[in-house]
């Protein structure tokens, strides 16, 4: 495993991280297993944990704040988020900073959050919906800055809308956030044109989520692809997205096959998504959802690989896809 600087906090965190949404918030997911994941990556060296409120009401900050205790030699980095007090995923344009996020309903579920994990504090305390537009109201930071005074929390960070990279930046240049989380990958290269150099300029942490796309960037998916009901996949990869997305995760497959033949060589889907992230230094850790240890083995393996060489990662830029956010994007 290698290491990045995580912003201005200076910490040294795990280039792979662990996005622990999966463990909570899709079917089939098991507790003793998801510890048993968890441990692995400890055991391999991960030592960045995204987890929130909303991943099972709780359930999984948890499953963190168990694999925490199970490990007091080791110094294990966690990051959680908020929900939004309206239950609104992603913020609406118009809506208000009181309406979503009020200074008593955020240092409510704080605590909420440290009791669910039985922890003391968090080391990141993220907004799980933003606005920029939240800026010209500053209770919000006051809120969270008290509560760092209180050692609750160390850092402060903002996780970005799906398919809305500008709307941060000016989080960002205020000065007063530690933290991005975003949505990067091969399709979603957009975090490049703005928020990148910002963060870069001010010293703000990248946490680069959804780096397979939710699972077109893996390659297993058709475009007949079913989940089990009550699956938050069904709602998000309706028609109108799972089929244009598995063609261009296909038009990618059939690069990789071929550059894999010529160079003899065996990168899969999986990761190439992940040593395509890894060419940007801006990031400063990657949270793939790991739900079994072959997931944890698999995503270690391709932070030993390292970056993509050049040419690959050059081809890879050709897939870009701008998107826009719809009703079923969430």
């Amino acid at each position: 495993m290698r290491y990045r600087r995580f912003g201005r906090t200076k910490w040294e965190v795990s280039e792979m991280g662990y996005g622990m949404w999966g463990m909570a918030g899709w079917s089939n997911s098991n507790d003793d297993e998801s510890l048993r994941s968890l441990q692995v990556a400890v055991d391999l060296g991960c030592n960045f944990f995204d987890t929130a409120y909303a991943y099972g009401n709780g359930r999984s900050e948890n499953l963190l704040g168990q694999i925490v205790r199970a490990n007091p030699e080791k110094r294990l980095y966690t990051a959680t988020k908020i929900p939004p007090k309206t239950l609104q995923w992603p913020a609406a344009p118009e809506s208000k900073l009181m309406d979503t996020y009020p200074p008593d309903y955020v240092e409510e579920y704080v605590h909420r959050s440290l009791e669910n994990a039985r922890l003391d504090q968090f080391d990141v305390m993220q907004f799980h919906t933003w606005n920029d537009d939240w800026m010209r109201d500053d209770r919000w930071f006051y809120k969270l800055d008290d509560l760092r005074g209180q050692k609750l929390i160390q850092a402060i960070g903002i996780s970005i809308n799906r398919w809305e990279p500008w709307n941060g930046v000016r989080a960002v240049r205020s000065g007063q956030i530690d933290s991005v989380q975003v949505i990067y990958n091969i399709f979603d290269q957009n975090p490049e044109d703005d928020l990148f150099p910002a963060c870069r300029e001010m010293d703000v942490a990248v946490i680069a989520r959804v780096p397979f796309d939710e699972g077109t960037l893996t390659g297993t998916l058709t475009k007949d692809s079913k989940w089990p009901e009550g699956d938050w996949r069904n709602t998000y990869f309706v028609p109108d997205n799972l089929i244009p997305s598995v063609e261009r995760a296909d038009e990618i497959k059939k690069l990789l096959e071929a550059w894999n033949r010529e160079h003899e060589t065996r990168i899969t889907m999986p990761e190439l998504a992940l040593r395509f992230i890894l060419g940007n230094d801006d990031v400063s850790t990657i949270i793939p959802g790991m739900r079994k240890t072959s997931h944890v083995e698999s995503n270690v393996e391709a932070s030993d690989a390292g970056p993509l060489p050049r040419e690959l990662q050059e081809k890879m830029k050709g897939f870009r896809w701008v998107r826009k956010p719809t009703p079923w994007s969430q």
